[in-house]
């Protein structure tokens, strides 16, 4: 076990990282390392017996997305986990696989954990795809999730599409690029963000940290 803060004052945990071959899975990985995390590179369901906190992270279209978790048996591994609240992050096409559909890839099935579509960004004369720094609106700055930051964080975005949740209550924090947009969704232990942690900086490794503060 990797000897750092993290451990001395926590339980024993270990982040599993889903890699179906998408999404910037070293970037994901090195950032929990900066933190201290022990990680594991998720390929199969057999392997999430061997992890606390889960995460999905996502780079490409949606519908190669889910075809390659399904390919893999983790598209209804990931639906089971989150079906018992435990811990898990989704980022970026990792947090709007959680819907039901996107406009993207109109004939793939997300994986429906939360209710909600994704759209595409409408054409209001501003560069898509929204890339770069943005400042979100946390919905509850008591919330746990955004311990230690500023009232409104920047991250870092890169992304076409956006989620709409059904559900306002999900809604963790919001972003405005074209038009107010759910940048962060959270329900129980699930958390999900269409901004990039890892590329973040401080307050993305800050986001990291309270994520791992999250127990089931």
């Amino acid at each position: 076990m990797r000897a750092c803060y993290l451990h001395q004052t926590t339980p024993y945990m270990k982040v599993g990282i889903v890699d179906y071959g998408r999404g910037n899975i070293r970037s994901v990985e090195n950032a929990f390392l900066a933190i201290g995390a022990d990680t594991l590179l998720v390929t199969n369901p057999e392997q999430l017996a061997d992890v606390t906190h889960l995460v999905l992270p996502g780079q490409g279209e949606f519908g190669d997305c889910a075809a390659n978790l399904k390919s893999q048996g983790m598209f209804e591994a990931i639906c089971q986990w989150t079906a018992q609240d435990k811990p898990y992050l989704g980022i970026c096409v990792g947090y709007q696989l959680i819907f039901d559909a996107s406009d993207e890839s109109p004939e793939a099935k997300g994986l429906s954990i939360l209710p909600g579509r994704v759209k595409k960004f409408p054409d209001v004369g501003l560069k898509i795809p929204h890339m770069g720094w943005n400042s979100i609106t946390p919905r509850n700055h008591e919330d746990a999730l955004w311990k230690d930051m500023p009232e409104a964080p920047y991250f870092y975005f890169v992304h076409s599409y956006y989620p709409e949740p059904s559900n306002d209550q999900h809604v963790a924090a919001s972003c405005d690029y074209a038009l107010p947009f759910a940048a962060a969704v959270r329900r129980g232990n699930l958390v999900a963000t269409q901004f990039h942690p890892e590329k973040s900086q401080h307050n993305g490794l800050q986001l990291l940290k309270n994520f791992l503060a999250i127990t089931s």
